[in-house]
């Protein structure tokens, strides 16, 4: 997925999602306030969801191109 996307996929009906690991994340003030406006923007999704979406489409554009597309990918399987 997109981080474009990601407006898109907050709009459908949320799906239950095993989360396994639990990282503890300090932004910038300005951040931090982004991501408690989109919060606000999509109230069926927590700031937690909204971070852990766009860490997971960040990681998927990583994965896909760049530099770093075949180095990850061997790392995810």
């Amino acid at each position: 997925m997109k981080v474009t996307d990601l407006p898109q996929h907050w709009e459908e009906e949320k799906k239950a999602i095993e989360r396994t690991h639990e990282y503890n994340l300090r932004l910038p003030l300005e951040d931090a306030a982004r991501i408690a406006a989109l919060a606000e923007l999509y109230p069926d999704r927590s700031e937690s969801e909204i971070l852990n979406d766009m860490v997971a489409a960040a990681l998927d554009d990583l994965v896909s191109k760049g530099p770093l597309k075949d180095r990850l990918a061997s790392k995810a399987k």
